[in-house]
C-alpha cells in the first residue's frame, strides 16, 4: 500500500458514493448508463471469484465487497426501483455494450498470467474495465446536458484510474520485478478514453459554466 493506491481507492470509492447518492437521494438516473453499470457489475464479479477463499486483509475484503455490493444496487435501481426506472433513458443509452464481451474474453483467453479459470476471468475483468465506461462516455455525448453529479462521477472515475497509474509507476520503481503489462497497458488504455471529457469537463471549470460536451 502506498499514497497514491489510497488516493486512487478512496477517489474510486467516492465515484460509487457520487452515484448512489445521485440516485437515493434525488431519486433519479438521468445521464446514467445501464450499459455501463452493468459491464461494471460485471467486472467485480468476474475480479473478485477469490473472496470466499483467499483473505489478504480487512482492508482488501471490504472494498471488493462495498464494490460488488454497490455495482449490482445501482443495476437494481435503475431496472427496477419504481421512481428511479422512470428516469432512465433508454432511448439514449443504446451503445451495444454485450459486443464487448466477446473480444475481452478472447483476450483474456490468449494473454493472461497464467491459464486457470480465476486467472483468465480476472484478465478479462481488467480489459472489459477498460472499455466498460464507453457507453456512459457515448451517452454523455448524446445528451451533452450533463448535470453536476453525473460529471463529478465520471471524473472521480476517471482521476481514480490516472492515479492507479502513478502508483504502478512508483511501485516500478521501489519494488524488485514488478512487471504487469496487461494491467499496465488496460490501464492506460481506460484513461485515455477520459481524456477528451476530461478537457471540456475542465474548460466548464474554468469558465464557470455549465459542463457541455459537443455533438
Amino acid at each position: 500500500m502506498n499514497i497514491f493506491r489510497l488516493a486512487g481507492d478512496m477517489t474510486h470509492l467516492a465515484s460509487v458514493l457520487v452515484l448512489l447518492l445521485k440516485i437515493h437521494t434525488i431519486k433519479s438516473c438521468a445521464g446514467v448508463s445501464l450499459k455501463t453499470q452493468e459491464l461494471y457489475a460485471l467486472v467485480f464479479a468476474t475480479r473478485y471469484l477469490d473472496i470466499f477463499v483467499s483473505f489478504y486483509s480487512v482492508y482488501n475484503t471490504l472494498m471488493k465487497l462495498i464494490f460488488l455490493g454497490s455495482s449490482f444496487s445501482i443495476v437494481w435501481y435503475i431496472r427496477h426501483h419504481r421512481i428511479v426506472r422512470r428516469s432512465y433513458d433508454k432511448d439514449q443509452d443504446t451503445f451495444r455494450h454485450l459486443f464487448l464481451l466477446l473480444p475481452c474474453l478472447l483476450l483474456a483467453l490468449v494473454i493472461n498470467e497464467k491459464f486457470t479459470f480465476r486467472e483468465v476471468m480476472w484478465a478479462f475483468s481488467i480489459y472489459l474495465e477498460a472499455v466498460a465506461i464507453l457507453p456512459q462516455l457515448v451517452l454523455l455525448q448524446r445528451t451533452r446536458n450533463i448535470d453536476n453529479l453525473t460529471g463529478q462521477y465520471v471524473v472521480l472515475l476517471g482521476a481514480y484510474r490516472a492515479l492507479y497509474i502513478l502508483n504502478w509507476i512508483y511501485r516500478y520503481f521501489t519494488e524488485d520485478h514488478y512487471v504487469h503489462w496487461i494491467t499496465w497497458v488496460a490501464g492506460i488504455i481506460q484513461t485515455l478514453l477520459y481524456a477528451d471529457f476530461f478537457y471540456y469537463y475542465f474548460q466548464s471549470w474554468k469558465n464557470n459554466v455549465k459542463l457541455e460536451l459537443p455533438a
